[in-house]
Order: structure tokens, then sequence, then C-alpha cells
């Protein structure tokens, strides 16, 4: 199938309050063109360089979302541009993201991610981190950051119940959240929790926010 049938079989799939982020990653410009025409509008990428380039090319109303792991020396490449970055995992990055966005006069739209997989390569603040970082008079003071929400990667195995459960912990810790008195940069509306491999799990449990790239764009292309 085409790029435009997956976008389109998948929109038609998604419940209304389901944000579709297209993960873009190592795909071709025309690719991302392709599936634009198709109506998408939200596009991943994990890394900034390659991010910043397709930026510079690509249709303006194009939201990008920064869903890799982020390395704090390069935030400054795309803090004029980014909509929402996906994998916060460390308070000193929540800073750099503040510190670029004043140089932009910018609000930055951040997800913190928390580590629900049992595996060693999956990165994010553990619950109590989370909810102590929500409290904190530190992040009171970064103006020119939105934290929007809680991200969350599921274990990558066959075992179904294993990845429920996992997307479970996450839904009620946000729950959870919800019932705290916030901080004014603070508005948790997105639970982003899902890919192609299990996103309709993560619908289930509650996410707003699932990260497809498989499924629209077919293999990711590692060569580039």
């Amino acid at each position: 199938m085409s790029i435009k049938n997956n976008i389109e079989n998948l929109l038609g799939k998604l419940p209304n309050n389901v944000t579709l982020v297209a993960v873009s990653k190592t795909k071709p410009i025309s690719d991302i063109q392709e599936a634009y025409n198709a109506g998408q509008r939200v596009f991943g990428e994990n890394k900034i360089q390659e991010m910043l380039s397709k930026y510079e090319v690509l249709p303006k109303d194009i939201q990008w979302h920064m869903i890799g792991h982020l390395q704090s020396n390069k935030i400054k490449y795309m803090a004029g541009f980014v909509d929402l970055i996906h994998g916060i995992d460390k308070f000193k990055t929540l800073k750099e993201v503040n510190k670029q966005a004043i140089k932009y006069n910018r609000v930055i739209n951040c997800l913190l991610q928390v580590k629900i997989a049992n595996e060693d390569s999956k990165f994010g603040f553990s619950a109590d981190e989370i909810e102590v970082i929500l409290k904190s008079e530190e992040l009171k003071n970064l103006k020119n950051i939105n934290i929007k929400g809680l991200m969350g990667m599921a274990s990558f195995t066959a075992n179904k119940n294993q990845v429920a459960n996992e997307f479970s912990q996450l839904a009620k810790l946000n729950k959870e959240l919800l019932n705290l008195n916030l901080l004014a940069n603070v508005n948790l509306t997105i639970l982003s929790m899902g890919m192609s491999g299990d996103y309709q799990i993560a619908i289930e449990y509650g996410s707003t926010m699932i990260r497809v790239g498989s499924a629209i764009f077919g293999n990711r292309n590692y060569q580039n």
C-alpha cells in the first residue's frame, strides 16, 4: 500500500482524541511530502540535524516533534521551531531547553519520559522522580517550557500482557498526577505511548498520542 493509503487507514481508525505522530526518521523528503499531501501534519525525528534539514525545505505548517534521546549541546539547533520534545529524561535537559527557548522568545512544549519498560536500553524518570519534579520550585522558575504530559515506551516483547501492564502503570501515574495542584507551566494534556506494534493496546489504556513509523513508511532506511 502507498504512504497515502497507510495514513488514511490509520487516521480513519483512530479516536478523535488521539494524535498521530508520523515517525519520519531516516525517510526522504519525498516520503514526508507524500504523507503531508495525504493530510498528515505531525512528524517525529530522532536526530536534530536531520530534522533541521527537513524543516528547512518542507512546508512550514508541519509540527516537528523531537522523539529521540536528546544531546543537550544540540538543542540550540531546533529551539527556534520544534513543536514538542518527547523524551526529556533529565532535569538538566529541561534547563537547557528553557535556556535556548529564551533566546527565541518561545515557550517550548515538553513531555517527561517515564521508564515503564524492563529494559536497560530504555531511558526515563521513575514515578517518584516525576512527582518531585512537577512540584519543584526549580521547575516553576523555568518560564519558557511547558510540560504537556508524559511519555513512555513499553518493552520490546511479543508478550501483550506485559505491554498492557506497562501502559497501565503509566496511565495510572498520569491519572494520579492530574489530581495534584500543578504549577503554571505544567499542563498534562498528552499521554504519549504506543508505536507501530503496540499502539492499539496503548489507546485502550488512554494514550492520546501514538508514534507510528513502519506502518506508514515501511522499514527504516538505516543506510542513510
